[in-house]
């Protein structure tokens, strides 16, 4: 029986031309960068003033590195453009100019890291991509976004807490995110969401997972821990700052120490988590890349169609940005907008004196105006902002329109939920708030009136903007806000803002057809 000498299969060679087309790679994402100055200026201020998105900074040469690392199988992978990528760039574009048109920064800048990687699979193919798919992924998470979770986190913080202490046997009483116990009243802020953490959490655990393990699943399941545990630990961390200072007689745990304890038990909770996910850890299995994936069965592509398709991935990005351009050129000068006060009607009266030192807060309305009213024993502000070309600064969604500022001396918002006000009134849905002071409670119902649509949804307000703009039409928006003072249940106060809604529509939708008028 003879053997055969199978001889060994050729590893492949260094693919010539890489340094050519790795700095076209970079010079088109630096393009796209300069190209949307404005988006990637706005990302790095927000890096800059919030702590919470600091890590941005280091998101890119964490990649850059990541990349670097792999440099040795790169070099041996056959770049050659795949033209595919060109659609997926101005499908971004295009949801750039979309995101642009509804004023929501964050689309803008999802939409501009997306183009990226986009970018470098037009020019250097799939197989290419596929092979730093993690560090191009990676990039995202420099995006600041996440604040939508805010109050759904701190919701669940204070249920968390309020839950704890029950259970640990302390008396509570609770009014949404407010809290009281027999030592003191407590109350979950935006800083004790833990959206910090999850930031953190979520990064850290990424980076952990893609260097530690190879196969995928781990991969998936460590960065779906690092979201669960932080959510979790966060949690606990309130509860602990609770006992820690109702066990110190409330002389620990309430100032500067009160951010050391939470950051400390966040390293803590995160040197634990690295700690267990090391028991399963691959990284000392070498990275050997499969001959299917090293082999380069076709040639590289030419050096003059990698920048040809640079070009093109240029042209196509700066479509989105071109069309913005000529749509902010042609808008509706605002100047000049005045509200008059809805006529009363159906017995309502207005009155001189306000009834309450409470306002909203909106940025930037082209006019506004608040009025107050009175039937019989019942009162009610009304409040209207009238928004006529929205831009920066000057925006009816954003988080920068609020009820009640956070850490207010004087005001509390105990919750805000969404309600049907009742049969017979318009709009079908409404905003409930619960405001709080020491001599006063308010309860307070608002929406938001778009393209002619009455809508509490703020998705689906951007969403109607964008679609006006887009097509350049006006983009003229109301917001409108009622609020009336209650002592007991707010189902007492609920009637009074029912009947006003009823009684003055008409005149309210008078108010603002009138200031519509071009």
């Amino acid at each position: 029986m003879s053997a055969t000498l199978q001889p060994a299969a050729a590893e492949p060679s260094m693919v010539r031309g890489w340094p050519a087309a790795a700095a076209l790679a970079i010079a088109t994402v630096v393009a796209l960068l300069l190209i949307y100055y404005s988006t990637s200026a706005s990302t790095v201020a927000i890096w800059e003033r919030s702590e919470t998105y600091t890590h941005g900074f280091l998101i890119f040469p964490i990649s850059a590195w990541l990349i670097w690392r792999r440099r040795s199988e790169l070099a041996r992978l056959a770049y050659r453009p795949d033209w595919r990528g060109l659609v997926l760039l101005l499908l971004l574009s295009m949801g750039w100019l979309f995101a642009h048109s509804g004023g929501v920064l964050v689309g803008e800048q999802l939409m501009l890291v997306a183009m990226l990687p986009a970018a470098v699979w037009t020019l250097l193919g799939t197989r290419v991509v596929r092979a730093m798919a993690f560090p191009l992924g990676f990039l995202l998470l420099a995006v600041p976004m996440g604040e939508a979770l805010i109050p759904h986190m701190m919701t669940f913080t204070a249920n968390f807490t309020v839950k704890a202490l029950q259970l640990t046997g302390m008396p509570v009483y609770q009014e949404g995110t407010f809290f009281t116990i027999p030592s003191g009243e407590w109350s979950v802020v935006e800083g004790c969401s833990g959206l910090r953490y999850l930031i953190a959490s979520f990064t850290l655990g990424c980076l952990y997972a893609y260097l530690t393990y190879r196969s995928n699943t781990r991969r998936i399941l460590f960065a779906l821990a690092a979201i669960v545990v932080p959510v979790i630990a966060n949690g606990l961390r309130a509860y602990m700052i609770v006992m820690i200072a109702v066990l110190s007689d409330m002389k620990l745990a309430l100032g500067f120490d009160h951010l050391i304890y939470g950051w400390v038990f966040f390293g803590v909770v995160m040197l634990l988590l690295f700690w267990i996910g090391g028991f399963w850890r691959e990284d000392e299995q070498s990275i050997v890349p499969s001959a299917q994936v090293l082999a380069h069965d076709a040639p590289a592509a030419p050096l003059s169609r990698v920048a040809l398709a640079a070009l093109l991935s240029i042209a196509v990005a700066l479509s989105g940005y071109a069309y913005a351009a000529w749509l902010d050129g042609h808008t509706v000068p605002p100047n000049g907008l005045q509200i008059a006060p809805p006529a009363p009607a159906n017995g309502w009266a207005l009155e001189t004196a306000p009834f309450t030192d409470w306002h909203p807060h909106y940025v930037g309305p082209d006019a506004q105006h608040a009025v107050y009213y009175r039937k019989g024993t019942q009162q009610v502000m009304l409040y209207l902002a009238y928004y006529r070309t929205q831009r920066q600064g000057a925006e009816q969604i954003t988080s920068q329109n609020y009820m009640i500022r956070q850490k207010d001396p004087e005001w509390s918002n105990l919750g805000e939920t969404t309600i049907a006000p009742g049969a017979g009134t318009q709009p079908a849905e409404v905003i409930q708030a619960r405001l709080r002071s020491t001599p006063q409670r308010l309860l307070v119902w608002r929406w938001n009136q778009l393209a002619g649509r009455d809508t509490t949804n703020d998705y689906l307000a951007k969403l109607l903007l964008a679609s006006e703009r887009v097509v350049g039409a006006r983009d003229d928006g109301a917001a409108i806000v009622i609020a009336t003072p209650y002592a007991g249940d707010v189902e007492q106060a609920q009637p009074v803002l029912r009947e006003f809604m009823r009684d003055m529509q008409p005149s309210i939708a008078a108010s603002l057809k009138q200031v519509a008028q071009p």
